[in-house]
């Protein structure tokens, strides 16, 4: 699947719950199938600065495919950079960064979550290209 077809999927998915509560709480799951991140990786130079929460990233890459491992020390925004996971994990490094985020207004998240959640969704997207600019550059 693309970026865009895996993008798609999950608009698709979150089209299911017309009630924004079923929503929040589909986001939260999504969260909580992440896998695992240890904790020994769980460094001050992978926290997500700017972030209400404490938010964990780990990227790397092999074999020309991204790898993402995060983690949260909150549920709803552990479910927000799992959606950014889901998306992006597995793709190449020249993928993830033209990706379009877009996709994420679609959602309806930013209108449904305080301001500095909603910013917090802009600042892992960056994080994220960060790490695929970095591979791309190895």
């Amino acid at each position: 699947m693309t970026i865009t077809e895996k993008q798609q999927e999950l608009l698709d998915e979150l089209d299911l719950f017309p009630d924004w509560t079923e929503r929040y709480e589909y986001v939260i799951g999504l969260g909580k199938k992440l896998r695992p991140m240890d904790e020994a990786l769980q460094t001050e130079d992978r926290l997500i600065k700017g972030c209400q929460s404490q938010v964990w990233l780990d990227s790397s890459c092999q074999d020309g495919k991204m790898s993402f491992l995060a983690d949260s020390d909150s549920v709803i925004t552990k479910g927000m950079i799992a959606v950014f996971v889901r998306v992006l994990d597995g793709e190449s490094p020249e993928d993830v960064l033209t990706a379009d985020f877009s996709f994420i207004d679609k959602t309806g998240l930013k209108e449904h979550l305080a301001p500095t959640r909603a910013n917090a969704l802009s600042l892992m997207a960056a994080e994220m290209k960060k790490g695929a600019l970095q591979a791309n550059q190895l």
